[in-house]
């Protein structure tokens, strides 16, 4: 008789070790999917994006609504067993700092030779295959954007894209002036900053309303 397979590989150690429970919906994720919250010493929540901070962390599915909920059905309290104190803006509080660990991750790719910038230097990024990303100001003119956009379409693995800032924005984040196209060069680092965006999305849209009517 053949042994039974079971419906689900087994995981791994490492793999179990990465998982929490989300407050919210009693579902277990994978860390990367949640927002862990600690708490201070006057016991109120705050969240810790690193996941680095000491105390028994309380973790919650990374999107608006999740937030919002735990801190109005006062579920960080039920979690922890303890009363505990939830800002009225954490979901705010939250995107806040995840958009700025985005705009922090590029400037550490940028230090790390990771980008590339400029339309010519990033329309050959992406047809030799190696973007990852392609980051585009939320002003920058449609007619570059639009031509970079269509050679994406035909790359395989397509590039993913992201027009969440403006040029100002960028440019602070990567130390210079006029920054309207950018390419995020596939590769180990690429995939770390991958999973602060995706964490990014469940609180706002990674493009412009506008711009879907060119994808």
């Amino acid at each position: 008789m053949q042994p039974e397979v079971p419906d689900r590989p087994f995981k791994t150690l490492a793999q179990s070790a990465r998982e929490r429970r989300d407050i919210v919906s009693g579902e277990t994720m994978d860390e990367a999917q949640l927002i862990r919250f600690v708490v201070g010493p006057d016991g109120t929540v705050a969240p810790d994006l690193a996941r680095k901070l000491p105390g028994r962390g309380i973790w919650v599915a990374a999107n608006r609504q999740s937030v919002e909920t735990a801190a109005r059905k006062n579920l960080f309290s039920r979690s922890a067993k303890q009363k505990l104190s939830a800002p009225a803006d954490l979901a705010d509080l939250v995107e806040q700092r995840l958009v700025r660990r985005v705009l922090d991750g590029l400037g550490l790719a940028r230090r790390a030779g990771d980008l590339v910038s400029g339309f010519e230097k990033v329309m050959a990024t992406v047809r030799s295959g190696k973007a990852a990303w392609l980051v585009e100001a939320s002003d920058g003119a449609a007619d570059g954007r639009g031509k970079l956009l269509a050679l994406a379409r035909h790359i395989r693995p397509e590039p993913r894209i992201l027009g969440l800032f403006t040029s100002t924005e960028l440019g602070l984040a990567l130390g210079a002036e006029n920054v309207i196209h950018t390419a995020f060069l596939a590769g180990r680092s690429a995939g770390s900053w991958t999973q602060e965006v995706e964490r990014l999305t469940g609180f706002r849209p990674l493009l412009p309303e506008s711009w879907r009517e060119e994808r």
